[in-house]
């Protein structure tokens, strides 16, 4: 078998069976594809079976005078470990290549985080007398009270709010269902925006398939997250916020004083939709009573 029938099936295993995001398996692929490049560069007939640690050693320091950042280098092995993963699984070699290959050292990179006081700050520089304003509010409680990635505020559904018991089911990555309590202050203002602002003049009425989205743009359209990226930047700018700060710093300081305030690192996991507790740690399966629980003793707007 050739490289494009093994990396074929790799990216189906990648689809199907890990349930992988098309940006995540597209990844996976790139790395894969500079691996197929540098090897047909050293000897065409060589197939991925045929692939050596000294081989994948001289593709890593090729990659590093590349001048490819410690996180790149390391992101890339990481593709290539779970290529030969997969290889080995399905029992097309018999010993993993990448197996005592290590990749650079890493720091852990701490994300940005706004303390509360900034929180407030920012969701109290929002117009509320305008209705872009009311929506925005919205918006914000609801990031900052569910910790969502902004892809998931803005594929989130009318029918997915759950307001009678204090949840919301979100979609997160690889089409992964989770549901994450709410707080009270986010369910005040997505009902005050869906019932006094989305839909009536000056907006316009939602039509055909945008109309299952909870944020709207005034014409009636579904938000884009460049939409939400701008609303952040422009409130940090209206009240001085020396920080470069966007959707992710919400959901960062969701988890952050969470944590801080004593909450279990497994519910912020689950509620972060983190598979690997390793992903949660950088911020330093539960029932749903539990997962309230959590939110109503710890997050500062509950």
């Amino acid at each position: 078998m050739n490289w494009d029938l093994h990396v074929k099936h790799f990216g189906h295993y990648l689809r199907i069976e890990r349930s992988l995001s098309e940006n995540s398996l597209a990844a996976y692929l790139h790395d894969i594809n500079m691996l197929r490049q540098f090897v047909a560069l050293r000897d065409p007939q060589c197939s991925p079976l045929k692939v050596t640690p000294p081989l994948l050693h001289e593709f890593l320091e090729y990659v590093h005078e590349l001048g490819m950042s410690a996180y790149s280098q390391a992101r890339i092995l990481s593709g290539i470990k779970a290529f030969y993963r997969y290889m080995l699984h399905e029992g097309l070699v018999e010993d993993d290549p990448t197996a005592l290959i290590e990749g650079p050292r890493l720091g852990r990179k701490l994300p940005d985080t706004l303390a509360y006081h900034e929180i407030e700050k920012l969701l109290g520089a929002i117009d509320m007398s305008t209705p872009e304003g009311g929506r925005n509010r919205a918006m914000l409680e609801v990031l900052y009270s569910s910790g969502l990635r902004v892809s998931e505020l803005v594929d989130l559904k009318r029918n997915n709010l759950y307001f009678d018991t204090g949840f919301i089911r979100v979609v997160g990555k690889g089409n992964k269902e989770r549901l994450v309590p709410i707080g009270r202050d986010a369910m005040k203002y997505t009902t005050l925006y869906l019932e006094k602002i989305r839909g009536f003049p000056p907006h316009k009425e939602p039509q055909g398939a945008d109309s299952v989205y909870v944020f709207l743009n005034r014409h009636g359209r579904k938000l884009t997250r460049v939409m939400v990226f701008t609303i952040i930047k422009n409130l940090a700018k209206a009240i001085g916020l020396d920080k470069s700060i966007s959707p992710h710093t919400f959901r960062h300081s969701f988890a952050t004083h969470l944590l801080e305030g004593g909450a279990d690192l497994r519910a912020v996991q689950e509620m972060l939709g983190h598979e690997s507790i390793t992903t949660t740690e950088i911020y330093t399966h539960l029932d749903r009573d539990y997962l309230r629980q959590v939110i109503q003793e710890f997050h500062p707007r509950s």
